[in-house]
């Protein structure tokens, strides 16, 4: 197992550990247990973010994974990986909106940006471990390089 491998099975990881805190934190609400569901949620957003610092680093020191598949899914995929990144940057703008409307016990409008937040998170969950899946699992693909020497034409590897 190299570099290439472990970071985003560790980085898809955090995104599976996420959603399952967040459907463990949403029934926990259902039950009226606010201070778990606080903390759970918390500890959700803990993992989201321990995602993002860890593909943003493979990202700009390592490079992304390309295509490794059939050429006649390739556009079928890209479609799919856009859609993908799209739902994960609205799911991160209203993660943040849902986490500091609880904090600032607004409590009536985080319930109702909860529950979208939810869906759209859960749905970024299975596309992103999808993305994973296709990538290092079913079609393994070629390394693109770091963004570091893609910009400064620098090897440091």
């Amino acid at each position: 197992m190299d570099w290439y491998f472990i970071f985003p099975t560790i980085s898809t990881g955090f995104i599976a550990l996420s959603a399952v805190l967040v459907a463990i934190g949403w029934a926990l609400i259902i039950k009226g247990k606010r201070e778990a569901h606080k903390k759970t949620m918390i500890a959700a957003a803990i993992a989201a973010i321990l995602f993002f610092i860890i593909y943003m680093s493979r990202t700009i020191f390592i490079g992304n994974t390309s295509w490794g598949g059939p050429e006649d899914l390739e556009v079928y995929y890209r479609v799919f990986l856009i859609f993908h990144i799209v739902l994960a940057s609205v799911a991160a703008v209203f993660g943040i909106t849902t986490l500091v409307l609880g904090f600032k016990e607004k409590y009536a409008k985080h319930r109702k940006w909860g529950k979208i937040t939810s869906l759209i998170w859960f749905a970024t969950a299975i596309t992103g471990i999808t993305v994973y899946v296709l990538l290092y699992l079913l079609y393994p693909g070629g390394h693109t390089r770091p963004v570091w020497e893609a910009i400064f034409g620098l090897n440091i590897s």
